[in-house]
C-alpha cells in the first residue's frame, strides 16, 4: 500500500508481554523471559513495545491483557499455568474474555502419557483451556501452552517457555525483522545529546539509542541504530560517524 507521498508504507507489527506471578514482583525470582521474547519477535518481524509484571491476582491479569490485545497485535503472557492453587492464568484470561473453562482433551491426554501412573488431579489442571483454545507444543514437558487467536498464554519456567516459543516458529504473521548496528565512542552521551538529536532528525526512518557505561575510569556510550533497512542503517551509521568526528570524537565500529 502506498501514501498520498508515494512512499511505501511498512506494517510495523506489535507485541506486549504479561509476566505474571507474586514471586517476580517480590523479588525472589528474576524474569529471564522478556529478553529472549524480544529477539524472537524480533526475528519473526514483530516488535516488543511493552512488557507488563502483574501479581497473581484476577483483575490484575484480566485487566492486564485485555488492554494489551486492545493495544498490540499480539499479546504472550508467562507465568500461572501451573498445577498448584496460585496459577489462575488460565481462569483469569478466561473470565476477563467471556469464556468458559474447560479441560482440552489433546491436553489431558499429553499429560496422562507424560506423568502415567504418576498423574495426579493438581497435574490434570494444566490440561485447563479458555473455551476455544488451540494448544502450543511442549517439548520439555507434557503441559502445552494455550493459543487463543492472537493471544499466547506461556509457561514462566524459561526453558519450558523457549520450548513452546520454537513450537511457535513460522506461526506467526509479522513484518521485516529491525536490524541493528552499534557505533560506540569514549564520550559522555550527555556531551553529544544535540548531535544525537541532530542525526536522528535527519534520518527519521531509523530508531537511535544512547546506552552509556562506566569502565577502566572512562566514560563512554554505545549508540544502537534500529531499522528494517540495511541502506538506512547504513546511511545513519556514516552520519554519526562523521558528526562524532566533527567534534573531535572518534568512532568505533561495533559496542565498545
Amino acid at each position: 500500500m502506498a501514501s498520498d507521498d508515494g512512499k511505501a508504507e511498512t506494517r510495523v507489527w506489535t507485541a506486549a508481554l504479561v509476566i505474571i506471578g507474586d514471586e517476580i514482583l517480590s523479588g525472589r525470582t528474576q524474569d529471564a523471559n522478556l529478553a529472549y521474547l524480544a529477539r524472537w519477535l524480533n526475528l519473526h518481524g514483530v516488535r516488543l513495545k511493552e512488557a507488563r509484571v502483574v501479581p497473581d491476582e484476577m483483575a490484575a491479569i484480566g485487566a492486564a491483557v485485555t488492554q494489551c490485545l486492545a493495544a498490540h497485535d499480539y499479546v504472550f503472557t508467562t507465568g500461572g499455568i501451573g498445577p498448584t492453587h496460585d496459577d489462575i492464568t488460565v481462569d483469569a484470561i478466561a473470565a476477563a474474555l467471556g469464556r468458559r473453562v474447560v479441560y482440552h482433551p489433546d491436553a489431558e491426554a499429553a499429560l496422562r502419557a507424560y506423568y502415567g501412573d504418576r498423574i495426579t488431579e493438581a497435574r490434570l489442571r494444566m490440561a485447563r483451556v479458555p473455551e476455544g483454545a488451540q494448544l502450543i507444543p511442549n517439548p520439555e514437558t507434557g503441559a502445552p501452552g494455550i493459543r487463543l487467536d492472537r493471544l499466547f498464554i506461556l509457561a514462566g519456567v524459561p526453558t519450558i517457555t523457549q520450548g513452546m516459543l520454537r513450537g511457535l516458529d513460522g506461526t506467526l504473521e509479522g513484518g521485516r525483522p529491525v536490524l541493528s548496528r552499534a557505533v560506540g565512542a569514549w564520550t559522555a552521551e550527555s556531551a553529544v545529546a544535540d548531535l544525537l538529536g541532530d542525526v536522528q532528525r535527519s534520518h527519521p526512518e531509523v530508531q537511535i539509542g544512547s546506552y552509556p557505561f562506566w569502565r577502566d575510569g572512562r566514560t563512554g556510550a554505545n549508540f544502537v541504530i534500529r531499522a528494517v533497512e540495511p541502506q538506512a542503517l547504513d546511511r545513519a551509521a556514516a552520519a554519526l560517524a562523521a558528526a562524532l568526528r566533527a567534534e573531535g570524537i572518534e568512532p568505533v565500529e561495533g559496542e565498545i
